[in-house]
């Protein structure tokens, strides 16, 4: 089975036309190449490379042309081929998780963010105490943007882009919102705008304009205007391809046939975005940042079936822990890796960024910050074996929708109701519901409406709340093994255990009503004053002293 997954991961279509930049060799102004690792003539970049992380939202697996999708990808395929496909690379099952793991290179359980996402209505973001990705290499003289969708919280103005790190913000702050519009809702009558530059609304940019061209377009201003002798990094996060599924008429030309709209209008967004992804590539070039320059394309989850998106062959979806969830499409590239042109199936996860990208930045990392990601540079550029052995894909003790979990279907080691997963070398093991767990075939679009009755299933024994597989030999989850291998089962629940016991306490407030874009101009943004706190602080204080001294006088 295995080797049918990587005969899937080394198919790669054949480029189009549009990608003439692959032999060029750049614009004005652009500085020589040190493509063979010789030291850099005077005026040339310095040694701190550019980092330039491109994250695409709810990207399924099967959702690029190399890993043998029928919508085209050519930019995709060609920054793959030329650079170091990922093809055992994990992220998060949803969005804020994934962000967060990203920018602090700690799991979920050490930020308080393991349940769910940030809801636009709650007074809550990433915790303050922790330093970000963008800190840290501000700390070594690099200049930090970030253009497109934040989804860290923004209760407060501490909690903004623009105060964690990012020398400039232009994106939106919550999840989804309309591609050109740029208004959300988060429920009937809770509608916002939601479109910053900086620390405020961006209305000077509100000409309709669809967001993912938008964003290039910003890209390719802050690259003209920055100096590529000094290092920049460059977090691009799309909004595309989540929903709502809207695309430019043009991107539907080769879709015409995939009858299910929601498919095609999914694959006119990829096709847009895989377009932008080249213009940001010619921008690099352009403007001489390419030769000194590194690019990572992540998903930040598996796709959502119901919205378009296709993790085919593996199981599951967006929102779930199996490896349709987590699972993602992944690859660097870059003319300063050593193995150009190779697949890495050494174990990576989300995490490992931050440790890897401060290094490569020459930044330290302080000792007292408990990282869970590791350095995996030479692991994707040398080809070395990864450092990391284990991933701890979540615990989440509010997700207890296992009526049937306990403490005995856990060996009196772990409680089964609660949702949690982990990987440890080969075995994977899960608790609690792990949720949506079809396989959903490409013949599953097929029609124009949502068509379940080509989905796989596995219908498992009521009441049962732990699976194990052995992902390397079975990477599409076909094989239950923990009534075959109980031992290997405890081993792994003691491993969560252990985990578990550093977890600090879940944030997940409930909603706030001042949060209403209302209360607010009509927009999406901080509503939680500092001072408004402090004064009623101060206020009750103040009652509660009165009322003791009134006290104290009827006692005398």
């Amino acid at each position: 089975v295995a080797a049918v997954l990587a005969g899937l991961s080394l198919l790669s279509l054949l480029t189009c036309g549009y990608l003439a930049w692959g032999s060029r060799r750049g614009g004005a102004g652009e500085a020589p190449g040190n493509l063979l690792g010789e030291e850099p003539a005077a005026g040339a970049p310095r040694s701190q490379p550019h980092i330039i992380f491109i994250l695409a939202d709810d990207q399924g697996f099967r959702d690029v042309g190399y890993h043998g999708s029928e919508i085209r990808t050519p930019t995709l395929d060609k920054l793959a081929a030329e650079g170091v496909k990922l093809e055992n690379y994990y992220v998060q099952p949803m969005c804020t998780p994934s962000r967060s793991q990203l920018i602090t290179g700690k799991y979920q359980i050490h930020t308080g963010l393991q349940h769910s996402i940030i809801r636009p209505t709650q007074p809550n973001c990433l915790p303050l105490d922790n330093v970000t990705l963008p800190q840290k290499l501000k700390e070594v003289g690099y200049s930090t943007h970030m253009v497109g969708k934040w989804h860290l919280g923004f209760y407060r103005r501490e909690c903004m882009p623009t105060q964690r790190g990012f020398d400039s913000f232009f994106g939106s702050l919550l999840g989804s919102g309309d591609y050109y519009t740029h208004f959300k809702c988060d429920s009937p009558g809770i509608c916002g705008y939601d479109l910053y530059e900086n620390d405020n609304a961006a209305w000077d940019h509100d000409n309709g304009i669809y967001s993912t061209q938008m964003y290039t377009q910003k890209v390719q201003q802050i690259l003209a205007s920055h100096n590529p002798r000094k290092p920049i990094f460059l977090y691009i996060a799309y909004q595309a391809v989540h929903s709502p599924l809207q695309a430019p008429g043009r991107y539907f030309e080769h879709y015409r046939s995939i009858n299910n709209i929601n498919r095609r209008r999914y694959a006119a967004m990829l096709a847009c975005l895989d377009e932008a992804i080249n213009n940001v590539t010619l921008a690099l070039r352009k403007y001489g940042y390419y030769d000194n320059s590194i690019i990572i394309y992540s998903s930040d989850n598996g796709g959502q079936p119901m919205a378009g998106g296709s993790n085919w062959p593996l199981r599951g979806s967006k929102g779930t822990y199996w490896e349709g969830g987590i699972r993602a499409v992944g690859f660097v590239h870059s003319p300063l890796l050593k193995n150009k042109g190779s697949v890495c199936k050494e174990l990576v996860h989300i995490t490992d960024w931050f440790p890897t990208l401060i290094t490569l930045a020459e930044g330290q990392i302080d000792e007292d910050i408990q990282l869970d990601g590791y350095d995996v540079w030479e692991t994707i550029s040398e080809g070395r074996r990864s450092p990391r052995v284990d991933i701890l894909h979540n615990i989440d003790p509010i997700y207890t929708k296992a009526k049937n979990g306990s403490w005995a279907a856990g060996y009196g080691i772990w409680n089964t109701a609660i949702q949690s997963a982990i990987r440890v070398n080969h075995w994977k093991l899960l608790t609690g519901n792990p949720g949506y767990s079809d396989w959903v075939p490409p013949q599953a679009f097929s029609n124009a409406g949502p068509n379940r009755w080509h989905n796989e299933r596995v219908s498992w024994s009521a009441g049962k709340t732990v699976w194990l597989f052995n992902i390397t030999a079975d990477p599409y989850e076909r094989v239950d093994l923990s009534a075959r291998h109980p031992e290997v089962v405890k081993q792994l629940l003691r491993r969560l255990s252990q985990f578990n016991k550093t977890a600090v306490p879940v944030r997940y407030p409930p909603k706030d009503p001042r949060s209403n874009p209302k209360l607010n101009g009509g927009v999406w943004g901080p509503w939680f004053k500092e001072d408004e706190k402090k004064k009623k602080s101060d206020k009750s204080k103040g009652a509660h002293k009165q009322k003791k001294s009134k006290n104290k006088k009827k006692a005398n």
